[in-house]
C-alpha cells in the first residue's frame, strides 16, 4: 500500500463533558503509520490513521499498533486500544533462483529420462502470487524442445531425444520461472548444458588418391596411396592411430598432414614371386574401450622385363639318325620366361658364328614361335658323327633379354654301306683273285684270307663270310668270323684241278 492511505479509526467515547471528554489521541511509535485527529465539533474528535510508508508484507506481515485517547481533566485519564494491522500480499515478488546461471556435464546419448539437473526458484509472495511454475523460455530454439524437457512443477530438467556430441557439444537454454499471480512475474535463467563426448564413432578410413598397380621394380619409398582417417569423436576418442595387417613390402608412412598417412613401399617388389596384395588398413581410436575400423585394398605389381628366358634344359642332347629326310624336324627346343605379356613372348633363332664358324648352321632351321629345329640337308653318319651349336631365346620386353643354351647332336648309323672286299682284289678293281696249292696238303691247310670292311659300325659294320653252294664233299671251308679259307679234307685223284669258289 502506498504512503498517505488514510483509515477512520473508530472514535474513543467518554461519558464526562465539556473539558473532561477526550481531548486527544496519541499511537504508539513506529515507522509505518501516524495519526491524524479531525475535530468534529460537537461530534467529537475522529482519529485517522495514515499511512507513511510503504507497506512490505515480506519484510513486517503485521503491525501492533496501541491508541491512547486523553481526556482534559488534571491529572488526564486515557484508555487504550490495541490495533493490529494484518498487511495483505499483493504480487510484487518476482521469483527468484537459486544460480545466475546454471552449468551442468551430460554424457552423450545418455537415455531417454535422464536428469539433467533440477532448478529451483523461490518467491516470497504467498499463495498464487508465491507459487512458482518453470518452463523453457518461448525464445529457446524450437529444436532445443525436442531433446530436452522440464517438469513445470519441480523444474527438473530430463532427456527427451538422442544427444549427440557430434552434432551440437553445448547447449545454452533459456528457462523461466513464473508466479501464479494475476499478472503474473516472470524471470530467465540460462541453462548451459556441456554434452561429453562418448566414444560411440567408429573411424572411418578414406583412399584420397590410389595407384591399383605398381611395377615390381619401384624404389623404396614409391608413394602407393594416400590414407585419410577420420573420427568424429573429440579428445582421445578421436585420435586415430592407423598400422597395416601383415605389411610385407609396404608401410604407412604418416604425413605431415594431420590424419594423413602415406602408403609406401619398403622392400623390394618381384612379381614373379607375389603378384597382388590384398593390404589391410587397420584405424584404432584411443578411446577406452577402443573402436576400430578396417579396409582392404588390393595393390597389383605390374611386370617389367626383368627375367631372361630360361631354357627346360642346358644343354640339349639329340640323337638322330642319319640319312633324315631334309626340311624334316630333327629336335626342338623350350624356353619359358617368367615374366608376363610382352615381356613373355620368345622367339628362337640359331647362333651363326662369324668367320669360318661353324658350317653346319647354315644347314640348319629354327621355327622361331615354338623352337623346332629342322635339318635342311640329310646328315651321313660315315662323314659327321656329333656336332654342337647355339640356340637363343629372346624375350620381346623393352629392351629384350636373351639367353643361350647349347644343343648337342649326335647322328646314329644306319645299316646304309653294304661291306667292300678289300683282298682278294683283281688290277681291274674287281673282287677277284687266284690261290694255287700242292695237291699233297692235308686238311685244314690254309689257303687265303678274305678281307673286307664296311663303313658302318657296331652290328651294322660287323662282318660275316659264308661261301655260297657249299655240300657235303666241299673240298674247302669258309670261317664265318675271320675270313680264312681252309681246305676240309686231303685231295683224292678223283678231284678236279680248279675250284671257283664265290
Amino acid at each position: 500500500m502506498s504512503p498517505g492511505s488514510r483509515f477512520q479509526l473508530k472514535a474513543s467515547r467518554d461519558p464526562d463533558s465539556g473539558q473532561f471528554s477526550v481531548q486527544q489521541y496519541k499511537l504508539s511509535h513506529n515507522d509505518h503509520f501516524r495519526l491524524e485527529v479531525k475535530d468534529k465539533g460537537e461530534d467529537g474528535k475522529i482519529p485517522i490513521l495514515i499511512v507513511q510508508k510503504s507497506l512490505d508484507r515480506e519484510t513486517e506481515a503485521s503491525h501492533s499498533l496501541v491508541l491512547t485517547a486523553l481526556d482534559g481533566g488534571k491529572p488526564p485519564k486515557s484508555g487504550d486500544m490495541n490495533i493490529r494491522v494484518d498487511v495483505l500480499d499483493v504480487n510484487d515478488n518476482v521469483p527468484i533462483f537459486s544460480k545466475d546461471v546454471y552449468f551442468v556435464m551430460l554424457d552423450e546419448n545418455a537415455p531417454i529420462g535422464t536428469t539433467v539437473l533440477e532448478v529451483n526458484a523461490t518467491d516470497l509472495d504467498e499463495g498464487q502470487n508465491g507459487n512458482v511454475i518453470y518452463s523453457f523460455s518461448n525464445s529457446m530454439n524450437q529444436r532445443f524442445s525436442e531433446l530436452f524437457d522440464i517438469n513445470p512443477s519441480t523444474g527438473e530438467i530430463t532427456v527427451k531425444g538422442l544427444i549427440d556430441y557430434e552434432r551440437k557439444d553445448k547447449y545454452e537454454i533459456e528457462i523461466q520461472a513464473s508466479d501464479k499471480g494475476l499478472a503474473p512475474m516472470i524471470t530467465e535463467r540460462t541453462v548451459i548444458i556441456k554434452i561429453v563426448d562418448m566414444n560411440d564413432n567408429t573411424p572411418e578410413i578414406e583412399v584420397t588418391s590410389f595407384s591399383s598397380s605398381i611395377p615390381e621394380d619401384s624404389r623404396h619409398g614409391t608413394t602407393v596411396a594416400l590414407i585419410s582417417v577420420n573420427d568424429l569423436d573429440s579428445g582421445l576418442n578421436g585420435k586415430v592411430m592407423c598400422s597395416l595387417i601383415d605389411d610385407g613390402p609396404f608401410a604407412l608412412s604418416p604425413s605431415l598432414q594431420d590424419k594423413m598417412y602415406s602408403l609406401v613401399t619398403k622392400a623390394p617388389l618381384d612379381r614373379e614371386k607375389q603378384a597382388q596384395y590384398d593390404l589391410t588398413i587397420l584405424a584404432k581410436d584411443s578411446g577406452q574401450p577402443s573402436l576400430s575400423s578396417e579396409k582392404t585394398i588390393s595393390v597389383v605389381v605390374s611386370d617389367v622385363n626383368d627375367n631372361n628366358p630360361e631354357f627346360s634344359l642346358s644343354p640339349y642332347t639329340f640323337y638322330i639318325t642319319e640319312n633324315n629326310e631334309p626340311g624334316a624336324s630333327i629336335c626342338s627346343v623350350k624356353a619359358f620366361d617368367r615374366d608376363e605379356n610382352e615381356n613373355a613372348i620368345i622367339s628362337y633363332h640359331i647362333f651363326r658364328e662369324g668367320g669360318k664358324g661353324n658350317k653346319l648352321t647354315s644347314f640348319l632351321n629354327i621355327n622361331s614361335e615354338n623352337g623346332d629345329i629342322s635339318g635342311l640337308k640329310s646328315f651321313d653318319f660315315e662323314t659327321l658323327k656329333t656336332f654342337h651349336f647355339q640356340v637363343v631365346a629372346t624375350d620381346s620386353g623393352t629392351p629384350s633379354l636373351s639367353s643361350n643354351a647349347t644343343v648337342n647332336v649326335f647322328i646314329l648309323d644306319q645299316n646304309d654301306n653294304a661291306p667292300v672286299i678289300l683282298y682278294p682284289l683283281s688290277s681291274n678293281g674287281s673282287a677277284e683273285g687266284v690261290e694255287e696249292i700242292p695237291r699233297n696238303v692235308n686238311a685244314g691247310h690254309l689257303v687265303t684270307k678274305v678281307r673286307a670292311y664296311d663303313a658302318d659300325i657296331g652290328y651294322n659294320g660287323w662282318l660275316l663270310f659264308s661261301l655260297q653252294e657249299v655240300t657235303d664233299h666241299s673240298l674247302f671251308g669258309l670261317d664265318r668270323y675271320t675270313g680264312q679259307i681252309r681246305t676240309l679234307r686231303s685231295f683224292t685223284e678223283t678231284d678236279e684241278a680248279e675250284h671257283k669258289l664265290v
